[in-house]
């Protein structure tokens, strides 16, 4: 498996290792393994898991079939991507998460659920988009609860940026949807600015605005708790058009 340190930039991963930015750098902050995450990465990487190549890769033979794929930038421990891909077996899923213990944790769930359509990165995001995943090859580009960087000198450290955004756009067919979510209201404020001036993008919501969850976003426990709290969580759906 990969294990890439970038140290031109000192940056942090999130405790539960979500992406947070580049384009470029990070640093990789393993955590402990558990037994049984550990014993999912030995096991089942060879099954479930890509290794990082800088060569594009043929989705249809990845997964043996052609069907609609949903790709997740950042899935923490998994639960959510792993509920997803099983309430929708007609697609194919890819996960991509820098945070080892949660790959781990992410391939065990799988095994439980008896997944055969989710296959997983354990790599830089921006790299395995740049090099591996084809122009237009995508359906759906997910981004959910990323590093909110909410002090305002760090906010140049979020992945939403236009320079991201018009990296990722090739790799989504046309009218195919970039949905990103976040429990911060100034990022979520931040990401309407950034997709509204984003070339080649549309806000489905017709109002230009936010958009309801969609049925196929799992609730977290996390986002459950802030609920009963009044906190608010934002889902963002732009489809490319161009």
């Amino acid at each position: 498996m990969s294990e890439q340190i970038d140290h031109d930039i000192n940056q942090e991963t999130t405790e539960d290792g979500k992406f947070m930015r580049r384009i470029r750098s990070f640093v990789r902050r393993e955590g402990r393994l558990t037994k049984g995450q550990e014993r999912a990465l030995t096991e089942l990487w060879p099954v479930m898991g890509v290794e990082y190549k800088a060569e594009m890769l043929d989705l249809n033979v990845l997964f043996g079939r052609s069907a609609p794929v949903v790709l997740e930038i950042g899935f923490g421990m998994g639960k959510s991507l792993v509920e997803m891909a099983a309430a929708a077996p007609e697609k194919n899923f890819i996960g991509i998460e820098v945070h080892r213990p949660g790959v781990g944790a992410c391939l065990a769930s799988a095994q439980e659920a008896g997944l055969t359509n989710l296959r997983l990165f354990c790599h830089d995001a921006v790299e395995v988009l740049e090099q591996m995943i084809p122009d237009q090859s995508i359906d759906t580009l997910q981004l959910f609860f990323p590093d909110p960087w909410h002090k305002a000198r760090h906010h140049k450290r979020r992945i939403v940026q236009p320079k991201f955004v018009q990296m990722l756009r090739p790799k989504l067919k046309i009218g195919g949807i970039f949905h990103m979510a976040t429990d911060w209201e100034n990022y979520a404020e931040h990401m309407l600015e950034v997709m509204n001036a984003a070339e080649g993008f549309e806000n489905t919501v017709k109002e230009g605005n936010y958009a309801p969850r969609p049925d196929y976003r799992p609730l977290t426990k996390f986002e459950q708790r802030g609920h009963r709290l009044g906190h608010g969580v934002w889902d963002l759906l732009f489809a490319r058009k161009a």
